[in-house]
This record gives C-alpha cells, structure tokens and sequence, in this order.
C-alpha cells in the first residue's frame, strides 16, 4: 500500500527539496504551501494555504488531514528567518511575527496531528536554537520554542515519534542573504557561515531521509543535529 507524506512550505528550498526526493521513492506526497510549486506528478497533491494566517488553520486544514488520515512521516518544514537585527532594535511585532509562523502554526497542526494517524513528525530545527547567534533574535527565540513544542507533544502523542531536527547549513535564499548581504563585520554569523559546509537541498533530504530510518534509535521528543550523528 503507498504511504503518504505531508510536507509544509513545499514550494521551495528544502520542502521542494523533500516533495521531489519522496515522489521519486513512490510516496503519495502532500505539499502545503502558499505557491503552487508545479510538479506534474499524479502521487502530488498541492495543499494551498498560508500558515502565516495561524487562527485559520484548523478551520480549513483540519477536515481535508482527517480525511486523509494516515502518515508515514509529516515534515513541518515552512518557516521564516526574520530580520537579523540586534535585539534592541527588534519590535514585539517583529518578533510575533516569527514566533507565530515558526512555532504556533506547528502547534495548531501538531493539534491536528494528535488525531491521525502518524508514525513520524519532523520539525525543522536549527543550530540557531542553541547557540544565540548575533543578530537572530527572532529566529533563535522562534527555533528554541520548536524544540521545547517537539518535547511537549512527545509527551501527549505517545504512538508518534517526534523530532526537533536541525539539518545544517542549507544554500537557499534565505542562507544566501545571511551569507553575502548582512555586513560580517557587525554580524560575524555571516563569516562564520561562508567558511562552514553549505549543503544543497537535496543533499539535505537525503540526510534527513537516512535519520528516519535510524529513528528508533532517537527518544521522541529530542533534539537532533544531523551534522553530529
């Protein structure tokens, strides 16, 4: 029987990434995003919706998930890197902004999740929720929270396994704004990053498809770098 895969923010980098890599291995993939990524492929079902819009969530993803009803893995993979700035010249709403797309729209899907039926859910972490880095305040605080989520609910999902998992440095545009347009000199991450390995998406999938079939190997609930494992 084919099993299915929910991918969020499918429509590029890493998400699209992770849609092709599944399509190939013969997964029926679900891909949520606000931007239709064009994959013409019968085991592809698009999802339109944007996350950013939390208290709408369950209104209009619950009924389409439960009907679907069971998942080999979920990959909660949108998210936004915010501006990097340092904390003083952050507003509160910057930061909600943030913190609500990276880590209450996880929550309001990880609600949903709770009655299907899900072997694995993956949220996409970052080192950054370790190490308070200069300048991503916003993504540090955001990440962190993503982490303590995938603990909280590892306690309520008994049958799931859950992961936080941070999966290293990516080429995106989002890496490559931080790598050659914020000034290194004010924010040494950016040095710090275009000296480090910097992976392709696919390269990234791969990896993050390796840890699944090692997850028995991980308590539910942890935070995992696949650049150390």
């Amino acid at each position: 029987m084919q099993k299915n895969i929910l991918i969020t923010g499918c429509s590029s980098g890493l998400g699209l990434a992770l849609t092709n890599y599944y399509l190939q291995k013969g997964f029926k993939v679900f891909g949520m995003s606000r931007k239709n990524p064009n994959i013409e492929n019968k085991d592809f079902i698009h999802i339109c919706f944007d996350l950013s819009e939390v208290e709408k969530i369950k209104e209009n993803l619950n009924s389409l998930l439960l009907q679907i009803n069971s998942f080999e893995t979920i990959f909660l993979n949108a998210g936004m890197l915010g501006k990097i700035k340092l904390l003083e010249e952050l507003s509160i709403e910057e930061l909600n902004e943030v913190y609500s797309l990276n880590v209450y729209a996880n929550k309001e899907l990880l609600d949903i999740c709770k009655n299907l039926e899900v072997k694995n859910i993956i949220l996409i972490s970052s080192g950054a929720s370790k190490n308070g880095y200069k300048g991503w305040g916003s993504y540090s605080l955001s990440k962190a929270g993503v982490n303590m989520l995938a603990n909280l609910y590892s306690n309520e999902m008994l049958n799931t396994k859950i992961l936080a998992v941070a999966p290293g440095v990516i080429k995106t545009p989002m890496t490559d704004y931080i790598r050659f347009e914020i000034d290194a000199n004010i924010f040494p991450s950016a040095k710090k990053l275009n000296t480090g390995i910097v992976q392709t998406p696919k390269e990234t999938a791969i990896k993050l498809d390796n840890l699944i079939t090692r997850i028995d190997e991980f308590d539910s609930g942890s935070y995992v770098d696949i650049r150390q494992i």
